[in-house]
């Protein structure tokens, strides 16, 4: 690495999440419902989510896609036979919660790298119509989109300083206030010959 590189992003370890560590989360303990049905694919959530390679992925797509943590593993993570299998063929109240809990997680792992929640989501997916109150098993999926099963996920900002790049709406609006400041006052339209 030359004196001029400088990293970005630290490239912290693995982080694990255990069912311990999920049931002593704030979140995590409102889904016992999740990790108490053997039904419930959680195990293999969790060994998905285990993956050094998924959770740079994770924060890639926030940095270098500015698209939300979950979308760089969505696809790979509906593929998983049997959380496939159980998010097309379970009651839509169980699939949520599942969906959910897997939030949960890449919360949890986000913010054990050095990440923050923004408070806003970000879209997976284009839902299929269904009627309000379907209960038919598999029918609350996607007909566009990256993901199948997932609508939206939680976006991330990196520590206290926000993103190591800036947006291209963050550097359109930059760019539009310094061709402002180079036209000169003479030239510079008056409120009344804008109107």
């Amino acid at each position: 690495m030359s004196v001029s590189e400088k990293r970005v992003l630290p490239m912290p370890r693995s982080i694990r999440v255990t069912r311990k560590e999920f049931l002593k989360d704030r979140q995590g303990r409102t889904f016992s419902d999740v990790l108490d049905d053997a039904e419930q694919p959680f195990e293999d959530v969790l060994a998905f989510f285990d993956d050094a390679q998924r959770q740079r992925r994770m924060e890639e797509a926030e940095i270098h896609h500015d698209r939300a943590a979950l979308s760089g593993v969505v696809r790979e993570l509906e593929a998983q036979p049997a959380i496939d299998r159980f998010l097309g063929s379970k009651h839509p109240r169980r699939t949520k919660r599942l969906r959910q809990a897997v939030g949960v997680v890449v919360r949890m792992i986000m913010e054990q790298r050095g990440w923050k929640k923004t408070g806003r989501k970000g879209s997976l997916g284009v839902r299929a119509a269904v009627a309000r109150g379907t209960k038919t098993p598999g029918a609350y999926h996607n007909t566009g989109g990256l993901a199948f099963w997932f609508l939206r996920a939680e976006r991330y900002k990196y520590g206290t300083n926000g993103m190591p790049f800036r947006s291209v709406k963050e550097r359109a609006e930059q760019g539009k206030e310094e061709a402002k400041s180079r036209v000169p006052d003479r030239l510079r339209a008056t409120p009344e010959q804008e109107s």
